[in-house]
């Protein structure tokens, strides 16, 4: 297997703003066949850091949380999770929730969370202990003796999330941690998330739905046909996009009116603009000097769903969309 990045290599371990990182990847590459599925992803995860991999199904979300832990070795790059460059050295202090999910369906919902806790090292006796506690603290403690074939869909994928947790890892993985969730159990799960973050543990996720990635993610790599044309801050990835202004003034017309910008258009009683490259300061100098009379003015930056078009293109964002509307069909 070539591991090669020329001289460039995982020349250090901290985050531009001085963060140490848990995840850094340069140039990973994984091939099946002749179908390229990861095609060079740079990736840089802080500590403490919620960070989400914001693409759509196929995009290669997968794939890349894979080879991050080591389940599947890269075609090319390297990679470095937790200061080790082999994944299962550190296995002990990560937590994993695969995409596809899958518990023992004749084990109780406690015993279920214990063994996955012993994958990762912990003994049984604590885990056993450790998942009667975890039930009871997030509202499932009626499921304790259940076994997982009496539980529902959903039920038991948080049986699941609570074994991932069991171990108090360092560093939590989820792969499409939402899917098959109702809204209520995925507000939790949000909630769970940001608990974890303050707690200084690191997320990382993976979505094909944009509003989780909005409301919980510090930084986010944005993947389209197994690239990443996005990684960094969510506030970075909608700064692409310029704000988007709405005015509405007393006067309907006025020498102030040459002082707004080409692209501004009226509809109803506003005018409609993008935020000049100047800023709104001498725009507001001129229509108050040009007694345009100001009753309104908004500022609306873009939404990472325009970011992630302007970013990935209207072929990513249509199949993103798409798997949207499966998710919630």
């Amino acid at each position: 297997m070539k591991m090669d990045l020329g001289d460039q290599g995982l020349a250090g371990n901290a985050a531009a703003g001085g963060r140490p990182l848990a995840i850094e990847a340069r140039g990973l590459i994984k091939r099946f066949d002749h179908f390229t599925a990861v095609d060079g992803v740079d990736l840089a995860v802080p500590e403490g850091a919620i960070y989400g991999i914001l693409g759509p199904n196929g995009a290669g979300k997968t794939t890349t949380l894979r080879m991050l832990l080591g389940i599947i070795d890269p075609d090319a790059g390297l990679r470095r999770i937790l200061g080790a460059e082999r994944p299962h050295d550190v296995a002990h202090a990560i937590g994993y929730l695969p995409e596809e999910r899958g518990l023992y369906p004749a084990m109780k919902a406690y015993e279920a969370i214990a063994f996955v806790g012993a994958l990762r090292g912990l003994p049984l006796a604590e885990g056993r202990k450790r998942g009667k506690a975890l039930l009871e603290e997030h509202g499932l403690g009626y499921a304790i003796d259940r076994q997982i074939r009496q539980l529902s869909k959903g039920m038991a994928q948080q049986v699941q999330i609570l074994g991932t947790l069991v171990h108090e890892p360092r560093l939590v993985i989820f792969d499409e941690p939402f899917s098959g969730l109702d809204a209520l159990n995925q507000g939790k799960l949000e909630k769970m998330i940001r608990g974890l973050a303050e707690k200084g543990t690191t997320v990382i996720f993976s979505t094909h739905v944009i509003a989780h990635a909005e409301r919980l993610c510090d930084e986010v790599a944005i993947i389209a046909g197994g690239r990443v044309p996005f990684a960094g801050p969510v506030d970075l990835a909608r700064d692409r996009i310029r704000p988007q202004v709405r005015l509405e003034t007393r006067a309907e017309d006025g020498a102030w009116r040459t002082a707004l910008p080409a692209d501004a258009r009226r509809e109803g009683r506003f005018w409609n603009f993008t935020l000049p490259e100047s800023g709104i300061e001498p725009l507001l100098r001129a229509l108050i000097e040009g007694e345009a009379g100001i009753l309104s003015l908004s500022i609306e930056r873009a939404g990472l769903h325009d970011a992630f078009v302007a970013i990935a293109g209207e072929a990513a964002a249509r199949a993103l969309e798409e798997g949207e509307t499966e998710e919630r069909a």
